[in-house]
């Protein structure tokens, strides 16, 4: 018997059972043991008094009067009975299950598992218990033709044969006393068949304390490889000339700024290969910190490099660097540039005649040669894949990385997403920022807004209109953005210059009406959310994003961040009539505060951390019992242990640790 034997190895499952179980993952015998419960219902029956509205649980009574099932609609129907329990008599309905009439039978015990209604004093039954065998019942994910019974009868089956016995443990001693943790064999067992709740909240807070664990040594591993490298590049930066630098900006660095400049400027002096994130708030001067950076290894004798995400942005950055660094020479790269100017700047950047490039994905096409590339910065770092930063690594000896982010990260997604790099935090903005007055109002309120806008317009404002995405739709996305323009087109008649900008548009479509809407050519703009990581308009003063409910918080709040550029008080209103509890808060979270890391904590506590990026595209790994969200805790605790055992000189070696250096071998690597 091994734990990699074949699931076929069990009795009672044939060929077509064992394709079911591998679409769930489980192939082997130790998939189908480690394959846990997602939750336990409680079917321990409860008193109505005690329950609260919207709470699931199991209600015990005597039927008191006869189920009769109404029909209604396109095959639907409900069945409909009453239940007594004390003196309470409770209203039972279950939809779509008219096949349970025959078991409810007047004057018989019965219990029922579902949703309590408060206010109408009944439940709306999930499921009819003849009997309840045990009060705490697991709950698996299953796949078509694979019901929880047989799932849960193949797991004992498992653990009867005595493959449970063959569970090793993969923790140290020391950890398992320190934190009072299960051994691993009895909290597999837990996971599955626990005597009471308690006993399962012990397995469970073993077996998240164990991955967490795990993951985070890979992590702690690749950084102390990364810091180890002795392939980077060391840059004799010219610090005089930093600091004089800095004392003739037209403003004053934040304290912020100046922390996360130092950090980067300490990576690039060291002979380690720099893998670093800068990361701030909307407007928080996190290009002032780049520019200064790419001014710093121009002080060594080297080149630096910035990719953005389009050409105006490009653009954008090109004019910036230009008026802080006038001394210096600096290019712009991008593929829609003429063919006569793209030669001459590709000979101007391999000859080293320029200091600093600028530009999009044209800079790390084939036809580019550095001159000598010692700084590479990457603007919206999630935007660019893996294997452009590569390719931009091999362009130039090694070059130190810096990645750049206007999303705020809130730190307990930095020290999963990003564990593996170091994290530069900008969290101040610039002194004598105004901040943004944010509103909320309903779509009746809609008139209202518009004839404030007409004042507005008339002191020369500029304004941003969003259309949401609605459903991932961008047909439905172009139509309501369409339909949008047209109406306003209409309202504003020879009152306001209105333009629209779609996702649909061609690149050059987009930046000749962004830079129309730039240059004042125009007032109003009409938008989906691809103005979210955009241009700096000092004019544009007021964002308004209708059905802002359809956003999430951090987006939203990414579209406020266009506004606010310039001296002027500037506005965001949001335009929603949302329906549930949940919209109402972001809307209400959003007139509170400001703050980008604020915002992003919450939104992650309403949605989670794969709604706001995409679990798979953002290098968040999807655990199997842990949630970096509601587990912080034990994630952080395993953080620092993982970094005080991979700190120790040949860790690997140590006894106590030997343990943690064999099983994170074989390992799955999170990607």
């Amino acid at each position: 018997m091994d734990l990699k034997d074949n699931v076929m190895m069990l009795k009672g499952l044939g060929p077509k059972s064992v394709e079911k179980f591998n679409t769930l993952g489980i192939f082997s015998v130790e998939d189908l043991l480690l394959y846990y419960p997602f939750r336990y219902e409680d079917f321990k029956s409860r008193l109505v008094e005690e329950l609260v509205d919207g709470e699931k649980a199991v209600i015990t009574g005597t039927v008191v009067a006869p189920a009769n099932v109404q029909y209604y609609g396109f095959k639907k129907n409900r069945l409909h009975f009453k239940l007594r329990q004390g003196d309470a008599v409770i209203g039972i309905n279950f939809f779509n299950q008219p096949y349970l009439q025959d078991k409810i039978v007047v004057g018989k015990t019965t219990a029922v598992f579902g949703k309590w209604d408060q206010l109408k004093s009944s439940l709306t039954g999930m499921k009819l218990l003849a009997q309840v065998d045990d009060d705490l019942q697991p709950v698996y994910h299953v796949a078509k033709g694979i019901s929880q019974h047989q799932l849960i009868k193949t797991i004992k089956l498992a653990f009867d044969t005595g493959y449970g016995q063959l569970i090793k443990e993969n923790l140290p001693e020391s950890l398992l006393k320190r934190y009072r943790l299960l051994g691993r064999q009895e909290a597999v067992l837990a996971m599955h068949f626990p005597k009471d709740i308690e006993e399962y909240r012990q397995a469970l807070r073993r077996i998240k304390f164990e991955e967490l664990l795990y993951f985070q040594l890979q992590l702690q591993v690749l950084k102390k490889e990364n810091k180890l490298e002795t392939n980077g590049l060391s840059l004799p930066i010219n610090q005089e000339k930093v600091n004089e630098k800095i004392k003739e900006l037209p403003f004053q660095l934040t304290k912020a700024q100046e922390k996360s400049l130092t950090e980067i400027v300490a990576d690039m002096r060291s002979g380690a290969h720099m893998n670093r994130l800068l990361q701030g708030d909307v407007g928080s001067g996190k290009t002032v910190v780049a520019g200064l950076a790419m001014y710093a290894a121009n002080t060594a004798g080297f080149q630096s490099a910035m990719m953005v995400p389009t050409e105006i942005l490009a653009e954008q950055h090109f004019q910036s660097l230009s008026q802080l660094f006038p001394e210096n020479t600096i290019a712009i790269l991008t593929s829609g540039m003429s063919a006569t100017n793209k030669k001459a700047t590709l000979e101007a950047i391999s000859s080293g005649n320029v200091q600093m490039i600028v530009g999009t994905h044209a800079l790390i096409q084939e036809a580019v040669t550095y001159h000598r590339l010692g700084l590479v910065i990457t603007d919206e770092q999630h935007r660019f894949g893996v294997e452009q930063r590569r390719t931009f690594r091999e362009k130039g000896d090694n070059p130190d990385v810096l990645m750049m982010t206007a999303t705020p990260i809130p730190r307990t997604l930095a020290i999963t997403a990003f564990g593996e790099m170091d994290v530069s935090i900008i969290d101040e903005l610039p002194a004598g920022r105004k901040k943004i007055i944010t509103r909320w109002v309903k779509h009746e309120q809609l008139p209202t807004v518009l004839s404030w806008l007409e004042k507005e317009i008339k002191k020369q404002a500029q304004v941003y209109i969003i259309s949401p995405l609605i459903e991932e739709s961008e047909a439905l996305d172009l139509k309501n953005a369409v339909s949008l323009y047209e109406e306003l087109s209409h309202y504003f008649s020879n009152k306001a210059r209105v333009a629209l900008l779609h996702g649909r548009m061609k690149t050059a479509e987009k930046d000749a009406i962004m830079k129309a809407f730039k240059d004042h050519h125009t007032d109003i703009l009409v938008s989906t959310t691809v103005i979210e990581v955009g241009v700096n308009v000092p004019n544009a003063t007021i964002m308004i994003i209708m059905d802002a409910d359809r956003f999430g918080l951090s987006q939203l709040h990414q579209l406020r961040g266009r506004v606010g550029r310039g001296e002027k008080q500037s506005y965001a209103i949001l335009v929603a009539n949302p329906k549930t509890q949940y919209g109402k808060q972001r809307m209400t979270i959003m007139t509170e505060t400001t703050d980008g890391f604020v915002l992003a904590e919450e939104d992650l506590k309403l949605r989670g951390s794969g709604e706001i990026f995409g679990t798979r595209q953002s290098g968040i790994p999807e655990f199997k019992t842990a949630d970096i969200i509601e587990d912080y805790p034990i994630l952080e605790e395993a953080r620092q242990v993982a970094q005080t055992i991979v700190s120790q000189d040949n860790w690997q070696n140590n006894p106590d640790w030997s343990v943690l250096a064999l099983n994170l071998k074989t390992q799955e690597t999170f990607d």
